[in-house]
């Protein structure tokens, strides 16, 4: 038995250090080192049982192409030899045919580092012209929105919420995304601190909070609006923070003085009385701090949501004492070098796709239309909006898909091309939190399974067999780390710490405090109230869209995380099938009672499965988790069949929560 360390690179906010337990070149189990004090020996259950995932059944194991129809089930097996020969015939014949353009890189990079989520892959599709990805699944509107406001910097550690006197849990759900924040909220509690969680829904933690706001699905804004025109109202806006360190505050007020608590109860569903509650109580407490989650942005006003819920500790002088402020995410926590550095080819000015609207482009898209796809870090068969129309096109006998991956997904079901992709235990990555301020530099621990190859691997060869290396380039992953970290004199701080330590934190270090240590990165480093930038794209920041249900289709219809996946991963080890949770008063309106099947439906698409009454939802809402597979429905559809290709107000992002649909028995 042997024990190597290193780190969860899982779209986490957390990064865990790992202690890896090894017997025979095999992975026999896994638990949390205390490299990092958040993760202080303990890690979650899907990470501990990762070897389920490394060693399944379903772990691809060797190159293969389709034999038969696409979706049929026939594989052969081939060489690396011939399936990268084929690649590279293919997206050759189609670069000469129709232009790069015709060419989709498909991928996501939450569970990625600087190595295996841009470098030798996204050098390679620039420099063959492809067309450029928008990923905007998660983090494109706050993304957009944090930066508008403050620029980069980091917000509150989450080693710091100890410190607070209130923590406002702000569309997120610890308990299932981020467990390491939980026993610094109990900690907190422990010494006194107010708990408010603000959901739709009544998480574990909801149901231990000292207050518990319920929003129908895309009303954060007024919500939040509502809470700014209060503090500025009532006396308890800081006006000398405001001065000093903001611009645009008395734009922000009259845009938020037409949201009264009383309107904003009318339009959310949250009694005006509770609004009151929150707003006294947070204007008294000190420090006090908001961890804003993901949930606020799936929505048309996502990004206006998180601009008005950031803006809250600024207006009312939260910022400036440890524990303190606002946490959304620190994965651009100023470490002076990233990602692009390791590409080293600059973005050709291709035209851009939003991998949101990913069926729409498919079928629309002309001059060139898109002949190949590949897909790599993704399932979007389980993840992208309008499930039924993406399904229908990945079919297509003249669509070239190739998917790299380490499990038969449902959208490498699909595929022409299937290569087998590396796990973290078996590749090198640079992985930092986006959470927590910290990043590993972890190499493999074990050999591949199979002819597994990693993604640097895989289109390293591909540039070279294509003819599109140039001199100098950094072509292994230890040459292109040395690259990021040679690109800015913070980077040799970075690879002193990782050589020494195996853990290094940014410049600021791992706990700054913001305009202490720290201050927006904005040019006039000031936050930015009403942004100009903001206020274009949305075409009036911080204005409502009210809520697209109809008669016909009533129901909000959410998607949250599992606590035993990562999105869509580890799908393939989930068994139970899908169920919907659906209020009480819901169900019985429409004769549904516990376990009856049902079919769930709107203009885009139809899912069957089995309701599940559920006490923690409020009427009017129900819930089909998100990362199901197609196998967990009775007909193959999961909740993305029923979302909308359309986008939120900022950053292209999806609006997974805008589904509007009907339920009935089947």
């Amino acid at each position: 038995m042997e024990q190597r360390s290193s780190a969860c690179p899982l779209d986490c906010p957390d990064a865990c250090g790992l202690t890896v337990s090894i017997d025979a070149g095999r992975v026999v189990g896994l638990e949390g080192d205390h490299r990092g004090p958040i993760t202080d020996g303990f890690i979650c259950g899907k990470v501990r049982k990762f070897t389920d995932h490394m060693y399944g059944h379903d772990r691809i194991a060797r190159p293969l192409v389709r034999a038969g129809a696409k979706g049929s089930g026939g594989w052969h097996g081939i060489s690396w030899e011939e399936a990268l020969g084929l690649m590279a015939d293919r997206l050759q014949s189609i670069q000469a045919r129709s232009g790069g353009e015709a060419i989709l890189p498909y991928h996501y990079g939450g569970s990625n580092g600087w190595l295996t989520d841009g470098a030798l892959v996204t050098r390679f599709f620039r420099r063959l012209g492809a067309s450029n990805l928008q990923r905007t699944f998660c983090a494109s509107a706050t993304g957009a929105a944090t930066r508008g406001l403050y620029g980069v910097m980091p917000g509150t550690a989450l080693e710091d919420f100890v410190h607070a006197k209130l923590i406002v849990l702000w569309g997120v759900n610890p308990s299932a995304t981020g467990i390491h924040l939980v026993p610094m909220i109990e900690r907190a509690r422990e010494a006194g601190a107010k708990l408010v969680v603000i959901d739709p829904r009544r998480t574990p933690l909801a149901r231990r909070a000292d207050l518990h706001l319920a929003p129908r699905p895309g009303t954060d804004l007024p919500v939040a609006l509502a809470i700014l025109h209060a503090l500025f109202e009532r006396g308890h806006a800081d006006r000398a923070f405001l001065a000093e360190h903001t611009t645009g505050a008395e734009e922000l007020a009259r845009r938020a003085s037409r949201w009264t608590l009383d309107a904003a109860a009318a339009e959310s569903g949250v009694a005006a009385q509770d609004l009151a509650e929150f707003v006294e109580l947070y204007a008294a407490s000190s420090p006090a701090v908001i961890r804003a989650g993901w949930g606020l942005e799936r929505n048309r006003n996502g990004g206006s949501a998180v601009a008005a819920v950031l803006a809250i500790p600024a207006v009312a002088g939260k910022l400036g004492i440890r524990g303190g402020g606002y946490t959304m995410g620190n994965g651009d926590a100023r470490w002076g070098v990233g990602e692009e550095h390791g590409t080293a080819q600059p973005a050709p000015p291709t035209r851009s796709v939003n991998m949101s609207q990913i069926s729409t482009a498919l079928r629309e898209l002309r001059d060139p239309r898109i002949e190949a796809m590949v897909v790599f870090n993704c399932n979007p068969v389980a993840t992208a909006p309008d499930q039924r129309a993406l399904i229908a096109e990945l079919s297509r006998e003249d669509l070239f898909l190739v998917v790299h991956e380490q499990v038969m997904t449902d959208t490498a079901a699909l595929a022409d091309l299937v290569l087998p992709a590396t796990t973290f235990l078996e590749h090198d990555d640079l992985t930092r939190g986006y959470g927590t301020m910290r990043m590993f530099h972890s190499r493999a621990v074990v050999p591949p399974v199979g002819e597994a190859r990693s993604n640097n691997a895989v289109f390293g060869e591909l540039l070279t067999r294509m003819g599109l290396v140039r001199e100098g380039d950094a072509m292994t992953d230890d040459a292109i780390a040395a690259q990021i970290f040679a690109a800015a004199p913070e980077g040799a701080k970075l690879a002193r710490e990782l050589a020494e330590h195996g853990v290094a934190t940014p410049p600021p270090g791992d706990r700054p405090v913001a305009f202490v240590d720290v201050f927006p990165g904005t040019p006039d480093r000031k936050v930015h109230l009403v942004s100009e930038a903001l206020d274009r794209e949305a075409n009036g920041l911080y204005t409502y869209r009210p809520d697209p249900r109809t008669d016909e289709y009533p129901l909000a219809l959410i998607s949250p995380a599992l606590a035993t996946q990562i999105s869509s991963y580890f799908g393939q080890l989930r068994s139970a099938p899908a169920t919907l949770g659906m209020a009480r008063a819901d169900a019985a309106a429409r004769g549904i009672t516990d376990g009856d099947p049902i079919r769930i439906w709107n203009q885009y698409g139809e899912v069957h499965c089995t309701a599940k009454l559920d006490a923690d939802l409020r009427e009017g809402v129900c819930m089909l988790p998100k990362g199901l597979w197609r196998k967990h429905t009775a007909n193959g559809y999961t909740s993305n069949a029923l979302i909308p290709p359309a986008v939120a107000d900022l950053g292209g992002q999806a609006a997974f929560n805008d589904a509007r649909v009907q339920v009935a028995r089947r």
